[in-house]
């Protein structure tokens, strides 16, 4: 009996030893540690070590204030309600028409930074919104278009004499007269030439030198839509036959798009290797896969190493979406996953998702007879849940801010919003 009793005693001895490391493990995890953190809020997120953020563009920007102190305070709204939503991310435009959200000395400021473009709003208004941004706990990721100059709110006739777009088409020299491009209407850097990489590649330089940024981060648009048998849409195609190139037309696109991206991701690693680069190209992997438009090599940059840290696809639409013909669409959400999940096991490349808020509660065109985003208030949030069943996806952002403040995607919003906090 007295051997029993001992031995009961040291195995709730030897208990009672391993409870206690297991609560001070579990308190050093996951903040209950009451003396050290104040009074305990359990932590009910899922996944969270998740990247969650948001997209805040240059139509956001053109709505800011322009005057110091009343940016600053729109900003510290803005990265508040970030915070409360749960977001740890923001990703916005500092360049979205070979321009400038701060003072650069390699493109001119961003008429949505100050009133006009070239015009300085008298402050930096990109280290402003860098230190709101990390003082609440966001990771700050620049935005950047690296070949449009001109788009919706930005014509060509509002850029500025300093730009080098501008330059290269009004100075007297004709030897750059072909290093910008007018396609269907609007004006792009040809993605062909060597000084028009450089001249990207120097711009994000300067970029992750003079700010403590998290990320470099581009979106879609690279080559427009491009139709090599009419002249006033082939675009890069005299670059093409002077080049003597032995490949197709369509790989030597691509690679020149492909020699950016690695240039990119070369530069940002040798300043600061700490710093992401990504990239957000559009959903559907055969539209990537096109021969007359973007010629984004997605197989080559999610399996090779030196070319993004990340991709994080625009899968903008909803799982009930149809084709005309009223069959199941091969880029409806679930099925769109798959190949991207497909894709993801080729390299080591992080996977992120781009979802759609700005559909919600909107009449989308999904060949329905009543568009799924009318008929659902729940389809962002199912997914991010079936995002996290994968088990590969990890994370999300969300185009765009604005969308959370519509009055249409509220009840989206109010069924999305718990599984993000």
């Amino acid at each position: 009996m007295k051997r029993s009793r001992y031995r009961r005693t040291a195995f709730f001895c030897a208990f009672a030893l391993m409870f206690t490391i297991f609560m001070g493990a579990a308190k050093t995890a996951y903040g209950m540690d009451r003396t050290a953190a104040g009074p305990y809020h359990p932590d009910t997120r899922v996944q969270t070590d998740e990247m969650k953020g948001v997209w805040i563009s240059y139509l956001i920007w053109n709505q800011l204030p322009k005057e110091k102190t009343a940016f600053q305070k729109a900003v510290d709204e803005m990265f508040d309600n970030c915070s409360s939503w749960g977001m740890n991310a923001v990703f916005v435009h500092v360049r979205s028409h070979g321009d400038a959200m701060y003072p650069s000395s390699v493109f001119p400021w961003s008429k949505f930074a100050g009133k006009r473009q070239g015009k300085s709003p008298g402050y930096d208004p990109l280290a402003y919104m860098i230190e709101s941004a990390h003082a609440r706990g966001l990771k700050f990721h620049a935005w950047i278009n690296p070949y449009r100059v001109t788009g919706y709110l930005m014509p060509w006739e509002e850029v500025s004499a300093d730009s080098p777009a501008k330059r290269w088409l009004t100075d007297t020299e004709t030897f750059n007269d072909r290093y910008v491009l007018k396609h269907d209407n609007a004006y792009y850097y040809n993605p062909s030439v060597e000084e028009v990489k450089r001249l990207v590649v120097n711009g994000v330089l300067e970029i992750v030198k003079n700010y403590e940024i998290d990320g470099i981060h581009f979106d879609d648009y690279f080559y427009p839509e491009i139709n090599d048998e009419l002249e006033e849409y082939w675009f890069d195609r005299p670059e093409y036959l002077a080049s003597g190139s032995k490949e197709t037309i369509v790989q030597w696109r691509r690679n020149h798009v492909s020699d950016l991206v690695s240039r990119v991701y070369q530069t940002v690693k040798a300043e600061k290797p700490q710093v992401l680069f990504g990239i957000s190209p559009q959903g559907y992997v055969e539209h990537l896969r096109s021969e007359t438009g973007l010629f984004v090599d997605i197989d080559r940059w999610m399996s090779q190493a030196g070319y993004v840290d990340y991709i994080m696809p625009q899968l903008y639409w909803g799982f009930e979406t149809k084709t005309a013909a009223g069959e199941p669409a091969p880029y409806a959400y679930e099925q769109n996953l798959a190949t991207w999940l497909n894709l993801k096991k080729k390299g080591p490349v992080t996977l992120y998702l781009g979802l759609g808020l700005f559909r919600a509660g909107t009449d989308v065109k999904d060949y329905n007879e009543v568009s799924e985003w009318l008929r659902r208030d729940d389809v962002i949030g199912r997914q991010v849940s079936v995002g996290r069943q994968k088990g590969e996806v990890k994370g999300y952002c969300f185009y765009s801010y604005d969308s959370f403040l519509q009055p249409e995607a509220q009840k989206e919003v109010a069924n999305l919003l718990p599984l993000l906090k």
